[in-house]
């Protein structure tokens, strides 16, 4: 394992980047122009976002020491990275000593080559999977296809989205974008075995899917999950869910593949007791997850006879070399930033291009990736830091698309001789701020803005190329007929207290 695997400082500066499903074919305004003018998407994102803040706004308000809670898992977090290391060997030590096996992937291609090799090795032609977020960061499904092994979702929203021959579209509810008649749909169409009367009564489509996906649990010989959260003091892994399939994949099959990020650490076995009450309060707004299933290594009799841990990289070493983006790696996929965030609520996961869309997405992908491939996410964000304000463990996710604006910024300054019109206009913009003579100037000069819009009373399009962007969407204000120094003059016969006589 060497320094770029653990992505610690020592690592060279050139620590491999993120592949898979991590990029969009085109930018985030591009596709989100698409999301914005599908009234029926923005609905269902509307309904089930307000439904599912309720809710946790509810069981979090039960805690009076949320507050505490929140800051507990917090520095647990961030203790772990700072230590990642030893405890990623630890738990690898862990692990082996209860009869698994553990792997080390870099990349996509290192982590899908380990799976199918290991698929192939049980001869088994078909997988059930649980917990698909890693696997669909890596595009493990593809990559079995092509080796001619059949995988099969077993979460119903994965499913949903796999019958579909769609994409996930939210961290908890991947198929949050659809609604229940379009769900009976694909299950009419591409379920052999379901009743043509099926109705889109969700009790009703969750038995279809569950005399569905049965046949699959019982005959599966190998399964593929994730996990929520890895102990490195006691090897053991855990995947909390709703629905049970979980338990069934994790149970049934005789082999057992966990395919995990490095960051899904937690140091102690008691340190579970943090996460396991801020995660379901922030995901499902529930409580306590209704399935809890956590297993170590091997034990004869009970369970999968043979366990593989892949610990993914896959881009994380570089995330965790940056002193200000790092932060990231603390997420534990709760959604909450997402579906708080008024960006999501209308765009949609599908416009941001990765598998992990909304707030902690615009600030992983392109940390993952490099921000120059991803160089539209840390802008798909307003600011507001209503993602901050309900993060479990206080990731500032705002600072860090702040960091990633300037890193991007940077770059472009850095590739181009010839400045860009935005940075030309905020050159321009920093050097009439700096002197107050040149702000008093800028100021009564802004006047003859008043030129425009004499008709609407605002300022529609403007074709100017920095303007231009701007007035396409938006209507601007035109600028007033008194500035607020000259009100101040008026009013206290000087130039203003701050006006300090620069130059």
């Amino acid at each position: 394992m060497s320094a770029v695997m653990l992505g610690m400082p020592g690592a060279p500066p050139t620590s491999p980047r993120g592949t898979g499903h991590l990029r969009g074919e085109e930018s985030f305004p591009a596709a989100a122009r698409h999301s914005l003018a599908d009234t029926q998407l923005r609905s269902n994102l509307g309904h089930a976002t307000r439904t599912i803040r309720g809710k946790r706004a509810a069981v979090v308000a039960e805690l009076p020491d949320w507050e505490e809670l929140r800051e507990a898992g917090r520095q647990l977090k961030v203790h772990t990275m700072a230590h990642l290391p030893d405890y990623l060997v630890q738990l690898e030590e862990a692990v082996t000593a209860r009869g698994g096996v553990v792997h080390w992937a870099r990349d996509a291609a290192e982590a899908n080559r380990i799976v199918v090799d290991l698929v192939r090795a049980t001869g088994s032609d078909e997988v059930v999977k649980v917990k698909s977020m890693a696997t669909q960061e890596i595009a493990l499904n593809e990559a079995l296809e092509e080796a001619g092994i059949a995988a099969f979702e077993t979460d119903l929203a994965e499913l949903i989205v796999q019958l579909g021959n769609d994409r996930p579209s939210h961290i908890l509810v991947p198929a949050i974008h659809r609604n229940r008649a379009e769900i009976r749909e694909i299950f009419l169409r591409e379920m052999g075995d379901v009743d043509p009367a099926l109705s889109d009564d969700p009790a009703a489509l969750a038995n279809a899917a569950r005399l569905h996906l049965r046949r699959k649990f019982l005959s599966a010989r190998v399964a593929v999950s994730g996990a929520n959260f890895a102990v490195a003091e006691t090897g053991t892994l855990a995947v909390v869910e709703s629905e049970g399939n979980g338990r069934m994949c994790l149970t049934l099959p005789e082999t057992l593949i966990t395919v995990m990020g490095v960051e899904k650490l937690v140091p102690r076995y008691a340190d579970l007791e943090v996460f396991l009450q801020l995660l379901p309060r922030s995901s499902t707004g529930e409580r306590m997850n209704p399935y809890t299933s956590m297993w170590t290594g091997v034990t004869p009799g009970d369970g999968p006879q043979e366990f593989h841990l892949v610990l993914l990289d896959n881009g994380r070493s570089a995330v965790l070399s940056d002193a200000e983006g790092r932060d990231a790696l603390n997420c534990i996929r709760c959604s909450a930033c997402l579906n708080v965030c008024p960006v999501y609520e209308r765009a949609g996961g599908h416009a941001y291009g990765s598998v992990y869309p909304g707030p902690i997405g615009a600030i992983l992908s392109p940390q993952l990736t490099g921000v120059e491939d991803n160089a539209s996410l840390p802008y798909a964000s307003s600011l507001c830091g209503a993602c901050y304000d309900v993060c479990p463990v206080k990731i500032n996710i705002p600072d860090i698309l702040v960091h990633l604006r300037a890193e991007h910024t940077e770059a472009q300054a850095a590739a181009s001789r010839v400045p860009t019109a935005e940075a030309a206009a905020m050159q321009a913009a920093s050097l009439v701020m700096r002197s107050p003579r040149r702000w008093r100037l800028a100021l009564r000069g802004g006047r003859l803005g008043r030129l425009l819009g004499r008709r609407r009373g605002v300022i529609g399009e403007v074709p100017l190329p920095v303007l231009k962007q701007w007035t396409d969407a938006r209507d601007l204000s035109r600028p007033p007929t008194s500035t607020f120094r000259d009100w101040w003059a008026r009013e206290h016969g000087d130039s203003g207290p701050t006006d300090g006589g620069g130059r």
